[in-house]
């Protein structure tokens, strides 16, 4: 290129969240000088009123946010339901390993939603050829991310799991990871394609997707997530006979890797996600796991009973939404406490204490991801990086060790209550599973 030739680039060649410093004005234009067209100026949050007030977010939001609780809702009784299959009973860090799994929601799905919905509302995806090349690349993106982290969090479940063990049993490492691998992929491919059909048609209707591809994950994504974990594990434990079957899965889901980074390749952006955007997901991983850990450590137990039901929606829920949450946050937990109360009725434990310390639980938790996402995203924009890659993850790990840890703290609390109060024994007998 010549040295006094300048180009217009390309919106989604922008990193963004971008900004220019002296320091970094010699590097901000790789093939020349820069121009008018090589600099975006992007103004912090809360530099300029937004368009959207808190009434059209929240008109927005609460539907798919009523649809993502009962969502969950079922989600709770499919993990209530699947905690009592033999590969469950047998494998216990399966258990471990449904935080992280479904978390990945959380860090691959949403940040693709939030890419998407950034790559829409700058009108990078208008034309249908680089509406082709954004998605592709993005899609090929999480795949990859969601090979390595399904991986990685079965060796995080049976590292957490080997402190309480004697001995590690080779077949059941190896249906573990076999069962991590395909579930990641498996979810990430379905629940990316759905993302990417939302911001499109949000995009037509004049909707921003921010405001509904999160909610609509949520509730779809558990289920998802849940049902391909107990189909495949329970399929590798029907097959645990045949020794080979397992390695071959997963040397062939991560063969496949190279495919997925040359299709990444042909969007910069995204390679550079690729080659630095590990850290937030894996630690997100990590985090999770250990709310994995209460739950597997928990779930049986007499005096948590119904705890399986709950755990996505306080997992979950209290991460979907922003400004608007804490007006949503109790009438929309009653509601779906109640449809459970229908459903399971015979698992939730009939106690008012338990419901006073459950919305306590789920407000305590939801400020805290409130504040610690406006002090990331302030953070990681005054370090110059993308928040949707940094903070969505962070929040998706701390939302799942906060609600595992305070599910847990109240069924802990209405036990030694109701024992102190010698209603222990009514609340077991009522307590029975089928």
């Amino acid at each position: 290129m010549d040295g006094t030739e300048t180009r217009q680039r390309r919106p989604e060649e922008l990193v963004l969240p971008h900004t220019l410093s002296p320091g970094r004005l010699s590097a901000a234009s790789e093939d020349g000088p820069l121009s008018v067209s090589d600099v975006v100026v992007l103004k912090p949050p809360g530099s300029e009123l937004s368009r959207e007030t808190a009434l059209s977010i929240g008109l927005q939001v609460i539907v798919p946010f009523l649809f993502a609780g009962l969502g969950l809702s079922g989600a709770g009784v499919l993990l209530n339901y699947f905690q009592h299959w033999p590969v469950f009973v047998e494998v216990k860090d399966l258990l471990t390993l449904v935080p992280p799994l479904v978390g990945l929601k959380g860090n691959l799905e949403m940040t693709l939603a939030s890419r998407l919905s950034t790559a829409a509302n700058t009108g990078q995806i208008d034309d249908p050829q680089e509406q082709h090349r954004v998605i592709s690349s993005n899609l090929a993106l999480i795949q990859v991310q969601a090979t390595v982290v399904g991986l990685l969090a079965a060796v995080a479940a049976l590292l957490l799991g080997a402190v309480s063990r004697e001995q590690l049993d080779i077949a059941k490492v190896e249906l573990l990871c076999a069962s991590s691998i395909i579930t990641a992929f498996l979810a990430a491919f379905a629940l990316g394609m759905l993302m990417v059909c939302i911001v499109i048609g949000a995009r037509k209707f004049g909707v921003n997707p921010d405001n509904i591809a999160t909610p609509i994950a949520a509730s779809l994504g558990d289920l998802i997530t849940l049902s391909i974990l107990a189909f495949v594990s329970s399929f590798f434990y029907k097959h645990r006979e045949n020794r080979y079957l397992t390695p071959l899965v997963c040397i062939g889901f991560m063969a496949l890797i190279p495919m997925w980074v040359l299709i990444a390749k042909q969007n910069p952006p995204i390679m550079k996600i690729l080659k630095f955007g590990w850290f937030p997901i894996i630690l997100a991983m990590v985090i999770s796991s250990f709310g994995g850990l209460i739950l597997n450590k928990t779930i049986s137990k007499q005096q948590y009973q119904g705890m399986a039901i709950f755990t996505p929606i306080i997992c979950e829920i209290n991460s979907i939404s922003a400004r608007v949450l804490l007006f949503l946050v109790v009438p929309g937990h009653l509601i779906f406490f109640y449809i459970i109360y229908l459903v399971e009725g015979h698992l939730v434990p009939n106690s008012k204490i338990f419901v006073v310390f459950y919305l306590l639980a789920s407000l305590i938790q939801v400020t805290i991801l409130l504040y610690l996402a406006e002090v990331m995203v302030r953070l990681t924009w005054h370090q110059a990086l993308d928040p949707d890659n940094h903070c969505i993850p962070y929040l998706t790990g701390l939302g799942d060790l906060l609600g595992t840890g305070l599910l847990t703290l109240c069924f802990l609390i209405n036990w030694f209550l109701r024992s102190e109060a010698g209603l222990d024994g009514i609340s077991e007998a009522a307590s029975v599973p089928p």
